[in-house]
């Protein structure tokens, strides 16, 4: 197993870099995509649309690229969605400078696309690696968006300033940045990620046949989600990412209007996303040592704190503390809630399931994103932000549950 755990660490490597870069070009771009949404369609209410329409776009393209990873693999499959990254965010740069919404929405749609075939990265991270680190490796890909968390939000402001010099709206700088940092990634995973994750998990299953599900019939989708901890790991990433999308979409917009510049809004949106990647290799060791359960439970209990807390106050400390628990909270629902489906699965049900997950995931990101900006324009940011604890505590609930019942069994 040495030479496989060798190879696992490289993989996992390539993919920590390929997360980083791709990470800081997406959150650049969506620390302004409200702020761009209202102005180009001069309407506060449309301000969610470009996420809405991102977060729709990938959660559709997450279902295909489940067959698509299995058809290609994975190292052609991130490479084939990387790519696209770059002419979508070239789009949404065209479309800015010459105050196109339209235009605009169709490089939203190709950047969501991207996105979701970046996101399942993190699932051939756990297929390469032996059961017990599987929580780590995930969340040694995931932590690569801590690079993104603090390069993302902070080019947004310079980058802005030297597109303004150009004589183009200052906030198309943020996604010729993006441009960049994907074509970059791209070419990361296509030199670097070899062997392919596939191949090498059909050895790691074969390595430990007794962590795998052992059926010799490939479950269908309602049979693999009837399952409480499928049920479970589902629910907690589908409405954990609903209640941090509906949240940090609209945040900048609400600091907009309280007259905040670029700098101060983007560091709030960098200390989310800090919060959202920095601790990924604290969340993952514990869903391995602790269990699934407990991280996740302790991950939708802070997401009802961050909600309740961004209303305390619209300056930069408050908003910037509420978004960082946000991000925490969101972090150890998505890596528990990863583990825990990644444990269910057998290698014939991997990759299809998973992008079946990020499909559902993706239309609850994009519910929340087009929420967002009508719960805000109707009843003002606190409302929606009371809704959104709402929604936090059925995860708690839910995962608390099934935690207590494993525990009264095992006792």
């Amino acid at each position: 197993m040495t030479n496989l755990e060798s190879i696992a660490r490289k993989i996992t490597g390539i993919l920590f870099a390929q997360q980083s870069l791709a990470s800081a070009g997406f959150i650049a771009a969506s620390t302004l995509n409200s702020i761009v949404g209202k102005e180009l369609s001069q309407h506060a209410t449309w301000a969610g649309v470009p996420t809405a329409v991102y977060l729709l776009a990938g959660a559709f393209a997450a279902f295909m690229w489940g067959y698509v990873y299995d058809a290609i693999g994975r190292r052609n499959g991130l490479t084939t969605g990387l790519s696209i990254g770059v002419v979508g965010s070239g789009i949404a740069f065209y479309a800015i400078a010459i105050h196109s919404f339209t235009i605009f929405l169709g490089g939203m749609v190709l950047m969501g696309i991207a996105n979701a075939a970046v996101q399942l990265g993190r699932f051939a991270a756990a297929e390469v690696n032996r059961p017990e680190h599987r929580g780590r490796a995930i969340s040694n890909v995931v932590i690569g968006g801590t690079v993104g968390s603090v390069v993302g939000p902070f080019v947004a402001g310079p980058a802005g300033n030297i597109i303004g010099s150009w004589g183009i709206d200052e906030l198309a700088g943020a996604y010729l940045v993006s441009l960049v940092l994907f074509a970059i990634a791209a070419v990361v995973v296509f030199i670097g990620l070899r062997p392919d994750p596939r191949e090498i998990a059909k050895q790691v299953a074969e390595e430990f046949p007794d962590t795998i599900v052992r059926s010799r019939v490939v479950r269908n989708m309602f049979q693999i989600f009837s399952q409480p901890a499928a049920k479970v790991a589902l629910v907690s990433m589908v409405l954990g990412q609903m209640v941090m999308v509906l949240v940090m979409v609209i945040t900048s917009l609400h600091m907009r209007g309280h007259h905040h510049d670029l700098t101060n809004i983007s560091m709030v949106i960098s200390s989310h996303t800090f919060g959202m990647y920095a601790f990924s290799i604290i969340s993952g060791r514990l869903a391995d040592q602790w269990g699934r359960g407990p991280v996740i439970i302790v991950g939708s209990a802070t997401l009802v704190l961050a909600c309740i807390a961004a209303t305390i106050s619209p300056d930069v400390l408050p908003l910037g503390v509420a978004l960082f628990l946000l991000g925490l909270g969101w972090n150890f629902c998505f890596v528990g809630g990863s583990t825990l489906l990644a444990d269910q699965l057998s290698p014939a049900e991997r990759a299809r399931t998973q992008g079946f997950n990020d499909l559902l995931v993706g239309l609850a990101s994009a519910v929340g994103s087009l929420g967002s900006g009508f719960i805000f324009a109707a009843l003002g940011y606190n409302t929606m932000a009371l809704v959104s604890a709402a929604f936090a505590l059925i995860p708690l609930i839910l995962a608390s549950f099934w935690t207590l019942k494993r525990v009264r069994k095992t006792g």
